[in-house]
């Protein structure tokens, strides 16, 4: 068995989408980025790499490459899960934790777990998401920012 980690911030900007886990959430501001800037996917995607000891995602998609350039975060999961298959494990459970204000992401939560479980290939049960505010402290409390941690436990196929 391994454990991998991951976490990820970006600043929010006016005008951009909000993606968490591949769903399109409604928001006035969504996170700055060279990719899609999906940071609970860039969290799982740091925790998939991490796991296998294999660095981070900055190795493999560097945000000064113009090929990743606004490149859906759901692309970076698949090449993760490639490495992962390629040292032969597999995905026992992933355990995810957005760092927002707003919006409010429990009535998004079902469409996030299946979104996340669809992208790993796995059962919806083995995908946990949770939300938290940062009770007004920092730049996330503030609005300023949101955040993400990804905890993945992988077994041996």
């Amino acid at each position: 068995m391994r454990i991998g980690f991951g976490f990820d911030i970006h600043r929010l900007e006016a005008g951009r989408p909000l993606l968490i886990g591949g769903v399109s959430l409604p928001s006035e501001k969504g996170p700055q980025g060279h990719s899609d800037a999906d940071v609970l996917l860039h969290a799982l995607c740091d925790a998939l790499i991490g796991a296998v000891g294999k660095g981070d995602m900055g190795l493999y998609f560097p945000d000064t490459d113009p090929q990743w350039k606004d490149t859906a975060s759901s692309l970076f999961i698949e090449r993760a899960m490639e490495l992962v298959g390629a040292e032969g494990f597999g995905i026992a459970n992933v355990d995810l934790t957005i760092l927002a204000e707003t919006p409010k992401m429990n009535p998004h939560r079902q469409k996030i777990v299946a979104s996340v479980a669809k992208l790993l290939s796995v059962e919806e049960a083995q995908v946990n998401f949770k939300a938290k505010t940062m009770e007004g402290l920092g730049s996330i409390g503030e609005g300023q920012a949101i955040g993400a941690q990804a905890a993945v436990l992988l077994q041996e196929k």
